[in-house]
């Protein structure tokens, strides 16, 4: 677990040196779920540069397609490219862009445009029990994204069809783009709403990863039902004055906030 942990801080410098470096990015959502995408990948998937093309590896799917910065920075880790490809973010002519694109190895789909992810996730997992295939889906949603109906569809299908090889996880920080989830458009209490249409549902703490990993191997939660993971999260976490601060959602740090940042970072590898 220590290992683990120690990654998640690597990745948060990461996402914030290319950040920094593009002059763009949505920061605090990366730094949110980052967490997440580290026990995914490195300890619950089965999926790699190596088997991508198999018809039997595990898929992911980023709804929130605009925290693509912790994507793309796990996805170099996992050795899909190389991370100085990144350099390139958000600049001319580079694939590396403010949301997934299949351009980029190891994408499964474009998202970007909120509430689509689920209802992509459906699918795969639908054609999964046509085939008698053992693969697994996941997928993750910002909270804010709920609003989009296309979810709740999704999450009708997902049950109707008892798609227990489906698991849906929500990036739970409470705030969006303009102002605290809530205030925009109240789509409390979620876990009620997601059991009412036929899901299982467990609520984690979504930097634990400890409880994440445990989380997701003990998966699915109930046989012939699709899961939900509601994983309660800090936006911005890890760096003081991001966390639960509205305007980081799509802010770029300053030379001076940056070093802050880094430094933050370097300590918190160093109390490990």
């Amino acid at each position: 677990m220590e290992s683990l942990a120690k990654k998640s801080i690597e990745y948060r410098k990461r996402i914030l040196k290319y950040i920094y470096k593009a002059k763009a990015g949505h920061t605090g959502g990366s730094l949110s779920c980052v967490d997440i995408l580290n026990v995914l990948y490195n300890r619950v998937m089965h999926v790699g540069p190596s088997n991508f093309d198999s018809p039997d590896r595990d898929r992911y799917i980023q709804s929130k397609g605009h925290c693509v910065e912790a994507l793309f920075v796990v996805l170099a880790d996992q050795g899909f490219f190389p991370e100085v490809e990144l350099e390139n973010l958000c600049q001319g002519g580079s694939h590396f862009i403010g949301h997934p694109t299949r351009k980029v190895p190891g994408v499964e789909q474009n998202t970007g445009a909120l509430g689509h992810g689920l209802s992509l996730s459906v699918g795969m997992a639908i054609a999964g029990k046509l085939d008698a295939k053992d693969y697994k889906v996941f997928t993750l949603m910002g909270d804010g994204e709920l609003a989009e109906g296309s979810n709740w569809e999704a999450a009708l299908t997902a049950a109707h069809y008892k798609l227990d090889n489906l698991c849906a996880i929500i990036d739970y920080n409470q705030l969006q783009i303009s102002a605290p989830t809530r205030e925009v458009c109240n789509t409390d209490p979620v876990a009620d709403k997601f059991k009412s249409f036929g899901w299982e549902v467990i609520e984690v703490d979504g930097h634990d990863v400890d409880e994440l990993e445990e989380t997701f191997r003990s998966l699915p939660l109930t046989t012939e039902k699709p899961s939900l993971v509601i994983a309660h999260t800090i936006k911005g976490k890890g760096i003081s004055y991001m966390e639960n601060v509205l305007k980081w959602h799509h802010g770029v740090p300053s030379e001076q906030e940056y070093e802050q940042a880094q430094k933050e970072l370097d300590d918190a590898l160093l109390a490990l």
